[in-house]
């Protein structure tokens, strides 16, 4: 993934819930392989299954995801698509993990309790009937750019925190009379596990968005959306609209989330080290490693160089 000219690198972004009781084994060999491949990225692996964004040559993708598929657990695996003329990651890493995405509630099996999949053609009716009740369950950072008409934002800073949230959200009414709750996310991940743990709540009908916000954008046109605002994104991109297209917002290259309107003109925001939701939060010392890393980088872009830590591979957080 050198610098040669006019290279297109294609990110995909994959998950599967399946149970992998071997999952640590399956480490080094993959590790081995997509390094290989000259691919980088992220890869989460667990018990419950696998997590990941990865990027690289398209050729070179495609083949790790055919070392991946030829696993008969993994054989149907899905994986969503983005170009790109800019490398966005420089590492390969696969990690172990307890979670592939962390709700800190054990036992939750999106294997065999996942909500009822509802597909983006069908989901406006759905979220339009005035006896179901839609969560988002992103993170609130993620909803100020855009959300559904009528969806109920639980105002969290993590999935983690989306258990105590149904606890004390009035949600679960009477012992003999659950509403019906519509969920989505961005790509799917964070729903089947959410509306697994609504269903262990004993939520009976849960449903969820299949393929996520991204899904629906692709496949709706905008006229028939109930679709507001930007989707945010996990990747070089910061956030979507209808048709997939890019949109206006960047990214806080500290806290690594959208940066909000005027933004840029606030004392508290310096490019790189700090803007006005994060800078309370980092240590002076944070803010000047940040600095350098900032300067490293500057310099770097003005030799026309890649610069190693500009960007940290992250997997999917959808």
């Amino acid at each position: 993934m050198g610098g040669m000219p006019n290279t297109v690198y294609l990110t995909a972004a994959f998950y599967k819930f399946v149970d992998l009781p071997d999952y640590a084994a399956r480490k080094a060999p993959l590790l081995e392989f997509c390094e290989s491949r000259q691919v980088k990225g992220m890869i989460l692996l667990a018990e419950e299954g696998i997590n990941s964004t990865i990027a690289g040559r398209p050729e070179d993708v495609h083949a790790v995801l055919a070392y991946l598929r030829a696993d008969p657990l993994l054989a149907d695996l899905q994986h969503k698509e983005s170009f790109s003329e800019k490398a966005p990651f420089y590492r390969m890493k696969v990690r172990l993990k307890k979670e592939i995405v962390t709700l800190q509630v054990p036992g939750i099996s999106p294997t065999k309790m996942a909500g009822i999949y509802v597909k983006p053609q069908d989901w406006n009716a759905l979220i339009s009937d005035p006896d179901v009740v839609v969560v988002d369950t992103r993170n609130n950072y993620e909803v100020e750019l855009g959300t559904f008409k009528g969806a109920i934002d639980p105002r969290i800073k993590s999935f983690a925190e989306l258990p105590a949230w149904v606890a004390q959200s009035g949600l679960t009414g009477s012992p003999d009379k659950k509403p019906k709750v519509a969920m989505f996310c961005t790509g799917g991940i964070r729903c089947e596990k959410s509306t697994a743990y609504m269903r262990e709540q004993g939520f009976e009908e849960v449903y969820h968005l299949e393929g996520g916000i991204l899904k629906y954008l692709e496949t709706i046109p905008q006229d028939q959306s109930l679709w507001q605002g930007e989707c945010f994104v996990f990747d070089e991109r910061v956030s979507v609209g209808h048709g997939l297209a890019p949109g206006p917002h960047t990214l806080c290259r500290s806290c690594r989330h959208p940066l909000q309107a005027g933004a840029t003109e606030s004392p508290l925001f310096e490019a790189g080290v700090s803007c006005p939701r994060c800078h309370a939060h980092t240590s002076d010392e944070q803010k000047a490693n940040a600095r350098e890393r900032q300067r490293q980088w500057e310099l770097a872009k003005q030799r026309q160089q890649v610069h190693i830590g500009a960007t940290l591979a992250k997997p999917q957080s959808t």
